[in-house]
């Protein structure tokens, strides 16, 4: 992972979308200028962001972020990207919490001026943990912050799950709840197998994620509990902090109306994936740090819901977690990055802790 070349994610020119964002702003404000127009060294393998600045005396910020829906000729690792969805959930956390939300500006609907949908936020400054190299591996701010700051750090990410799913009324975000019928948990998992089905059509289907699925049904929850508004994407890696402190809470591409242990899970497999990957090269990882039992623990503590069915939800994101792999390494096969293997399995990174979940023997 660690010399691989960071895979291709579009084929748009970031000048000519500088051109066109500039010709896009002066109609929103006449006279306006974008400037600095940067693709972040971290942008994500899904949609895109364009950072820049307002010139203007009347701009409702100068510092900016712009959500872009992902390039239609660059594989798209989703089927479809719903900014307007995106805009409106940023706005009722916004209104509904005191989550540190970006201030969500502008939505455009029309694909005309950038080729896309897109919304614009205001630019929030300070660090994010590193996908590349991953926080967990030695040398970046995180791996080197004392143990008392990381358990700083935890305490308050915590803290944001615990008060986005108390703070926000589930009949407000029915618009995230997964299309079909039954409770909103059978809906969730229908639609991530919807989602799979999408990623191997006319490919090798995967016979690891297939018994991830099998799996799940085996391990189905007796009472999935009440949906709240999940994060989806929830982990710290989409956090801005000041020094340890959250300053931004971003990236709401995966919102849903779910059960409060989708999220929980989510953030506890998604840094064992990353530490996992950091202990197989050889370096030490953050064993310490949001361990499952400590998460679990805190949030029954700031909410009086103690967690349940975590094997089950664990294995529900490292799952869910290997169809985005898939995708993404389908789409570097298209790019001709990669040549495709004869075991689709071994395209997935984290192969070997999800098998190791689907037999029951990880979390031993």
């Amino acid at each position: 992972m660690s010399g691989a070349p960071r895979p291709r994610t579009t084929t748009r020119d970031p000048q000519q979308l500088a051109r066109r964002l500039t010709d896009w702003l002066r109609i929103r404000l006449p006279g306006a200028r974008a400037t600095g127009v940067t693709v972040p060294a971290s942008n994500g393998l899904s949609s895109e962001t364009l950072l820049f600045d307002i010139e203007h005396a009347e701009a409702p910020f100068r510092a900016c972020a712009l959500r872009l829906a992902a390039d239609p000729a660059a594989y798209t690792v989703f089927p479809v990207y719903d900014m307007a969805r995106q805009y409106r959930t940023m706005r009722l956390v916004a209104q509904r919490t005191d989550l540190p939300v970006p201030r969500a500006i502008w939505l455009e609907e029309d694909p005309g001026p950038l080729g896309a949908p897109f919304f614009v936020m205001e630019r929030v400054e300070g660090r994010v943990p590193p996908d590349v190299m991953p926080y967990t591996y030695a040398d970046n701010w995180l791996h080197s912050a004392s143990d008392e700051e990381r358990e700083h750090l935890e305490a308050a990410t915590i803290g944001l799950l615990a008060r986005l799913h108390d703070q926000v009324p589930a009949h407000e975000a029915e618009f995230l709840a997964s299309p079909g019928e039954g409770d909103a948990l059978h809906r969730h998992v229908a639609a991530q197998r919807a989602y799979y089905d999408w990623v191997v059509a006319g490919l090798a289907p995967s016979p690891l994620i297939e018994a991830a699925f099998d799996r799940l049904a085996e391990l189905w929850p007796d009472d999935p509990g009440a949906p709240v508004l999940n994060w989806g994407d929830a982990r710290i890696g989409n956090v801005v902090y000041d020094g340890i402190e959250p300053a931004a809470v971003l990236d709401w591409e995966m919102a849903a109306l779910a059960p409060r242990e989708v999220d929980l899970g989510w953030t506890i497999y998604l840094h064992r994936f990353f530490h996992d990957l950091t202990v197989a090269s050889g370096q030490r990882g953050l064993p310490g740090f949001l361990r499952r039992d400590r998460v679990e623990a805190r949030y029954a503590e700031l909410t009086g819901h103690t967690p349940r069915n975590m094997e089950f939800h664990t294995l529900y994101a490292a799952l869910r977690h290997a169809v985005v792999m898939l995708r993404i390494a389908y789409r570097q096969a298209y790019f001709g990055e990669v040549a495709l293997p004869a075991d689709p399995d071994t395209l997935i990174l984290h192969h070997g802790s999800l098998r190791a979940m689907v037999q029951g023997s990880y979390w031993d």
